[in-house]
């Protein structure tokens, strides 16, 4: 099937308006959740009305809740800047983003005026090879500033608001205390939160269409080769996502080699691992392999990990790599090859670049290798980005908002210290401004904040419940004639097949279209994952249907066969993934995690992109 970066769509068919779709009376009140402008408004229907809007269920499958909004605005915000701004891609400005009920819907702003495309186009050549010609220092500086803010994060502290100042700070005569630095904490925190998201999206756009350049001449030079055939030339890349899982492996081989297997594979959690193994000389050093192996390793979240906070990492709740690391002994034990298959993909990559080389006319041979080695060159940011900021920045992040949350339930502002979530980053700032007055002038009565914050708190929680319960529509708003935009196609996979079956769902029969995400073909059956608290549920051989899955899934792909999929485009990080590990996978199904139940018989065709249900699980 082929993906372009052009679709167009012939039917004249609407989606829901945004502002006619009915939302749950218990729902009432949902907006002052958020801020003012991420609301679908009736003063600017025309515009929202005649735009298309896809709910972006890839990084926010769940409501957002109302300070995870935040992260939300500032990485549209970094996202739609980079494009229009920045760089200047010839065809996006960006996106626009609104929020219905809480979940979140994006629309892509593309440019089609052939005069502002030629401006736009002269701009972006100049800027993006500049980029492309020093990307190597450029990359070498991106990951300082990375790191440089991450470390920051980590050292920023809550004050604690003491009965008197310290000593020291009368002796250093600074003249700043916790009254100021409260305040400045928080600025501080917000302000690096949106500095974060700036560096997140500087050089993705280019990482992306380094792969748009080279994949475009593919497309024209090869019209009967298919999207992953291309993709698989990126294969066997070095990519940081992968690192976590790869040492979850070492420290299973590790522990074989001690003679720990029975040891470690037992354990169930930190305590009963320290327990178990402080014991003797061998475990002591397995255990100092382990905590060194946590930080950055463990920094790696359940969810997308950058825009819901509740999505805790595997450095919060080691459950699922301590139970992994189990999963791993037991393979090598039975004689089992637990590496990745990076050996085998690296030779398919070779073997389909020969195969093209030599079908290329000679004309357009020098281009093709000056185009593929700028994707494998560019392309590992596309990942490694992720896992630099999405998964360690921003669960460092959640926490240091939780010592905030501490610190208001303990003045007895807030009634626990997850409340702190239900709250606007800006409420949360007043309710900071009026803590400081309180503790400044003597706190000799209980600060107005425990009478205002805890009923809405309270009244937010009803209605964030309710809008879990909320089936959203998968697009709303005009059916767009073209989408330009790359990165709408490569990540998130809104394709010209994708809307179609979106207006004309076909939900009676037993064959659910998707996008070949990983080749191959594979039958048996599935397991329906909505959440990472379900992933103990798979068993060895079955077929993982879930709407999407993070990197920090990966190590399960050692128990599955393959993998079907809700979200996603042939680009997303799960196809990557997927293909790393040799998974066949479809994705982008829309509609699969609905259609198919755990222990359907299911076949999967990863080559052509289509899930057949072959049998239906015995109910009971």
């Amino acid at each position: 099937m082929s993906v372009s970066g052009d679709q167009r769509v012939a039917s004249a068919r609407r989606f829901p308006s945004p502002l006619e779709v009915v939302i749950p009376a218990d729902s009432a009140g949902w907006e002052e959740m958020y801020a003012y402008h991420v609301p679908f408004q009736r003063d600017r229907s025309q515009f929202d009305e005649e735009r298309f809007w896809f709910q972006e269920a890839l990084h926010a499958p769940e409501p957002l809740h109302p300070f995870d909004a935040v992260a939300f605005d500032c990485a549209a915000a970094a996202f739609s800047h980079a494009a229009s701004r920045l760089f200047v891609l010839p065809d996006s400005l960006g996106i626009e983003y609104r929020i219905l009920n809480g979940y979140v819907y994006i629309s892509p702003k593309s440019v089609t005026d052939p005069l502002t495309l030629d401006r736009r186009a002269e701009l972006f050549a100049r800027r993006s090879t500049y980029y492309y010609e020093h990307w190597d220092e450029i990359y070498e500086l991106w990951l300082e500033k990375v790191e440089t803010a991450t470390e920051e994060l980590r050292r920023l502290e809550v004050p604690a608001l003491p009965e008197f100042e310290p000593e020291s700070v009368v002796r250093d005569s600074s003249g700043l205390g916790a009254a100021y630095l409260l305040l400045a904490a928080w600025d501080r925190l917000m302000d690096g939160l949106d500095r974060i998201f700036h560096f997140h999206f500087e050089l993705l756009h280019l990482g992306y269409g380094a792969y748009r350049v080279f994949y475009k001449q593919c497309r024209e030079a090869f019209p009967d080769v298919d999207d992953q055939t291309f993709a698989k030339m990126l294969g066997a890349i070095d990519v940081l996502v992968l690192r976590p899982d790869e040492e979850l492996r070492r420290l299973a081989r590790r522990a074989v080699e001690l003679r720990l297997a029975d040891s470690v594979r037992e354990a169930h959690d930190e305590e009963s691992l320290r327990a178990t193994l402080s014991g003797s000389e061998p475990g002591r050093d397995w255990l100092s392999d382990y905590e060194e192996t946590k930080d950055p390793w463990f920094y790696f979240s359940y969810g997308a990990g950058a825009f819901h906070h509740h999505h805790r990492s595997w450095i919060d709740d080691p459950a699922l790599p301590i139970s992994m690391i189990g999963s791993y002994i037991d393979r090598l034990e039975t004689g089992a090859e637990i590496s990745r298959p990076a050996e085998a993909i690296r030779a398919e990559r070779e073997r389909i670049t020969q195969e093209l080389r030599r079908l290329l006319p000679e004309g357009s041979l020098a281009s093709f290798e000056e185009n593929l080695a700028l994707a494998h060159k560019v392309f590992p940011y596309v990942e490694n980005h992720n896992f630099y900021i999405d998964h360690r920045y921003m669960t460092i992040f959640w926490n240091k908002v939780r010592d905030f949350g501490g610190l208001l339930t303990k003045c007895g502002v807030l009634v626990d210290g997850e409340d702190i979530f239900y709250l606007r980053h800006d409420e949360i700032r007043s309710a900071l401004e009026h803590l400081r007055q309180w503790w400044s002038s003597g706190a000799d009565e209980a600060p107005r904040g425990n009478e205002r914050w805890p009923p809405i708190v309270a009244r937010r929680k009803l209605i964030y419940g309710a809008m879990q319960r909320w089936s959203p529509p998968n697009a709303l708003g005009r059916v767009p004639d073209r989408i330009t935009e790359p990165i709408t196609v490569m990540l998130w996979g809104i394709t010209e097949e994708r809307i179609e079956a979106w207006l004309s769902p076909d939900e009676g029969t037993e064959r659910i279209n998707g996008i070949p995400g990983s080749p191959g073909v594979i039958e048996g059956r599935a397991r329906v994952v909505i959440g990472v608290d379900e992933l103990n549920q798979i068993e060895e051989g079955e077929v993982l249907v879930a709407p999407t899955t993070s990197t920090s899934w990966t190590p399960v792909f050692g128990r599955i066969a393959g993998a079907v999929l809700d979200i996603g485009g042939v680009m997303s990080h799960a196809a990557i993934v997927a293909r790393e590990y040799g998974l066949p996978a479809v994705i982008g199904t829309g509609t699969a995690t609905k259609r198919i139940r755990s222990g359907d018989l299911v076949r999967v065709d990863a080559d052509a992109g289509i899930v057949t249900i072959l049998e239906r699980a015995r109910s009971g």
